[in-house]
Parts: C-alpha cells; structure tokens; sequence
C-alpha cells in the first residue's frame, strides 16, 4: 500500500513552491513577460508550467518547511531575487526609452506624449517607437529564450537558500542601473547632434535676418530633421541594440554567479 507522509509532501510542496516564487518574480519585472496586456492569469500559467518543466532538475530543495517562519523567508527571497532578475534587464529597455525621450524633446515631440501600454504611463512618441522596435529585435534574435536559459541557470549559480542573497546583490543591481543612462545617451547621440547643428544653423539665420519668425520656421524645420535623421539611423540600431540586451543578460549571469 503507498503510504505518504506530510515530510514528503512539505518537500514535494516546497520544491515547487520556491521555484515557482522565483520564476513569478521574473514574470513580475521583467520586459515583455510583465506586459500588462498579458493578463495575469496568464502569466502564472507560464510561471507554473516553467517550474514543473525544471522543477526535477534543480539542485535539492533547503530541508525546510514551506509554512514555517524560515520558509515564509525563503519565500520573500526567492521573490526578490526574481525581481532583481527581471529589473536587470529591464534597465536596458528603460535606456532604450530614455534615448527616444532625449530625441524627442531636442525634435519638439515632448508634447506629443501618448499612453504606452508597456509601462503603463506616458511616454513619447519616439520613445514608443524606439521600444516596439526592441521588443520586435527580441522576439527575432529570439533573446526571450537566452533570458529564460539565463533563469533557469540561475538556480544553480545562485541555488535556494535563505542565505543565497546578500546586500552586495543590491549594489550590483545598482551599478549597472547607472549603464542606463549611457545607453541612451549613446543611442541618441547622432540624433540629437544633427539636431545641434540645425538648432545652430537656425541660431545663425535668425541673427542674420532678425525678420524671420524663429517660432514659424524653426519648429517646422527641426521636425522634418529628426523624422530624416531616425530614418537614417533606423537601420544602424539594429545591432546596437542587440549588443546591449545581450549585455544585460551577461549581467545577469555575472551577478548570480558572483553571489
């Protein structure tokens, strides 16, 4: 007769449950998968099936009960490492909007602010074009699979355990926020340096001919020299882009693996 007793089934429990936590946190922050157009039941759907598909592959579970005061703190754990594994690679999508925002308030196009449904707030017309763009070179470079690879991997780097993270974890985290800004610097800048030199050129012309209506003449024209400048660029941030989410997905393993 089988006979199963509540030890095994507290270990069944947790070694589902913890996984699960981590895996739902990543589905909480990280890009695409946290798209709020997904709904949520959804996304706990992928969440489970993900963890019963690796859940008997993963390193043994900590001898801990699920429903003790230790297991409610490996639970919290498992989910903010999760988070901090979604947020790294959010860091580099949010530099990618960053560089459409820079570009559209030098264009003019800081009014022209729409509802984006990625991060449920207003953002740019540019800045949505530019993140419909990297989400399209995600699902074609098929980088959603390496993320999830990068997930899995995690838990052997990085196995649980309630002493698996510390505050060097957050400091990390913290570091490679500041690369945010250099991506949409670096992403912006030929924009927004041809858009320099027009400004400068409208500066000039309107110095030498007081006559001419600045307000009339220069929206127009710095208009219709951003729109032909990121339709020069377009084909150039391609592999940029790229380049920079495959770096947040190294980052991803150098912190893991560094805890």
């Amino acid at each position: 007769m089988l006979t199963i007793t509540s030890a095994q089934l507290l270990a069944w429990l947790g070694a589902f449950l913890w996984p699960l936590v981590r895996i739902l946190g990543v589905m909480t922050s990280a890009p695409i998968f946290s798209n709020r157009s997904i709904p949520v039941t959804v996304r706990i759907g992928m969440g489970v099936m993900l963890t019963l598909i690796v859940a008997p592959q993963l390193p043994p579970m900590p001898d801990q009960d699920p429903l003790s005061w230790t297991g409610l703190l490996i639970l919290i754990n498992e989910y903010l490492i999760g988070i901090g594994i979604g947020f790294s690679w959010r860091i580099v999508f949010t530099g990618i909007e960053m560089a459409g925002e820079l570009i559209g308030s030098t264009m003019g196009l800081s009014f022209a602010t729409q509802f984006d449904p990625m991060s449920q707030g207003r953002s740019s017309a540019v800045s949505q074009l530019l993140s419909m763009l990297t989400v399209l070179l995600t699902l074609s470079a098929n980088l959603h699979l390496l993320f999830l690879e990068v997930l899995i991997q995690s838990f052997q780097s990085l196995p649980v355990a309630l002493e698996s993270m510390d505050r060097s974890f957050f400091k990390q985290l913290a570091l490679w926020g500041a690369h945010m800004f250099a991506i949409g610097v670096q992403l912006s800048l030929p924009v927004v340096t041809a858009l320099l030199i027009v400004n400068m050129a409208l500066g000039v012309l309107t110095r030498a001919a007081p006559q001419l209506n600045l307000f009339s003449i220069g929206f127009p024209i710095t208009l219709s020299a951003g729109i032909v400048m990121i339709g020069l660029c377009l084909p150039y941030w391609n592999e940029p882009i790229l380049k920079m989410l495959r770096e947040g997905i190294q980052m991803i393993q150098t912190i893991t693996r560094a805890l």
